[in-house]
């Protein structure tokens, strides 16, 4: 069972209060498990100003962690951004600077990419790629790759402990070369995966939250939307899908209810399940009682999870004002 200091998990993600609720949540039996509770806390449990403390705790891509940023962190970020950096000419070095400075001014925060493995030129084509979205959808995006950069880290923090207690044992020995292979595996998996804001998570063997999940944001105050009172409900309907016009009365079935929580974010939906059943799913907000003034008494999503996506993962936001609402395919 391995425990770590608050500083250590601070090295891999640089939310205080990611790292505080890893320490409560360790010891860990495995690297799995301790990813599997940072997946977790990260999505379920670190708010709005944790995820923007761990975005800012990163350098620019292209530049050196500054002499505030833990060893560990400042050692991992180097190794992290040394591909960019072999490939860096100095005009695609300017560019990206100059990029870097144009998304942090239209979203607040740096751009954030694991750039474990990735050319400047790949970095530069996803970042200008990126660069239009809108910011709540950037902001999602964001923290994936956030997540990713957690993920990494945590097996070569594992490693690393284990690396200083073998002293010649054998079984550790063997310990060693399966975190540093593990290391090696997810490396390549995340440099082929690129997050866009129809994108899909990277996966791991087991889910740490359902597989539909929403977010409410009131545009109108800036701020999440808590207390909205959320249904989930999949389609039974004698028709294999409802069709526009037509009663739907007893059609639809109930998978779960909740009320969103102070960062605008629902509890939970349905069972946290590796595959979905795939079907016609409908979310629906109470947005009446959440504002008796405004024009929607309700809002309603339907969507449809086909065999080949039962084991993504489903993000379905909704942004909201008295007048308007919007949604997209979050990730």
């Amino acid at each position: 069972m391995e425990r770590y200091e608050e500083e250590e998990y601070l090295a891999c993600c640089g939310s205080t209060q990611f790292a505080k609720e890893m320490v409560k949540a360790s010891p860990f039996a495995s690297v799995h498990e301790a990813v599997a509770a940072a997946r977790d806390i990260w999505f379920n449990k670190v708010d709005v100003n944790g995820w923007l403390e761990a975005f800012s705790a990163h350098p620019q891509i292209g530049q050196s962690p500054s002499p505030n940023h833990p060893a560990a962190a400042a050692q991992w970020s180097k190794g992290e951004q040394s591909t960019a950096l072999a490939t860096a000419t100095t005009s695609t070095l300017q560019e990206l600077l100059d990029w870097n400075a144009r998304y942090r001014h239209k979203f607040g925060f740096i751009f954030l990419i694991c750039a474990s493995g990735r050319s400047t030129a790949e970095i530069l084509a996803d970042l200008k790629k990126r660069y239009p979205n809108r910011p709540i959808v950037e902001f999602e995006i964001a923290a994936q790759e956030q997540m990713k950069v957690t993920e990494l880290r945590l097996v070569k923090l594992f490693s690393s402990k284990i690396k200083s207690t073998s002293k010649g044992d054998q079984h550790a020995t063997v310990s060693v070369k399966k975190a540093e292979d593990r290391v090696s595996i997810i490396g390549g998996h995340l440099t082929k995966t690129s997050e866009s804001s129809f994108g899909k998570t990277s996966q791991i063997s087991t889910r740490t939250r359902p597989p539909i999940t929403t977010h409410v944001l009131d545009v109108s105050r800036g701020s999440p939307a808590a207390g909205v009172e959320v249904c989930l409900e999949i389609w039974k309907g004698n028709h294999p899908r409802p069709l526009f016009g037509e009663p739907d009365v007893g059609g639809w079935v109930i998978q779960g209810s909740s009320t969103t929580d102070g960062d605008g974010r629902s509890g939970q939906l349905m069972s946290i399940v590796d595959v979905v059943n795939p079907g016609i799913y409908r979310i629906s907000f109470n947005t009446g009682k959440y504002c008796p003034s405004g024009f929607f008494p309700c809002v309603s999503i339907v969507f449809e999870i086909k065999e080949s996506q039962n084991r993504e993962h489903f993000h379905v936001p909704l942004l909201l004002s008295p007048f308007s609402f919007s949604t997209y395919r979050g990730s």
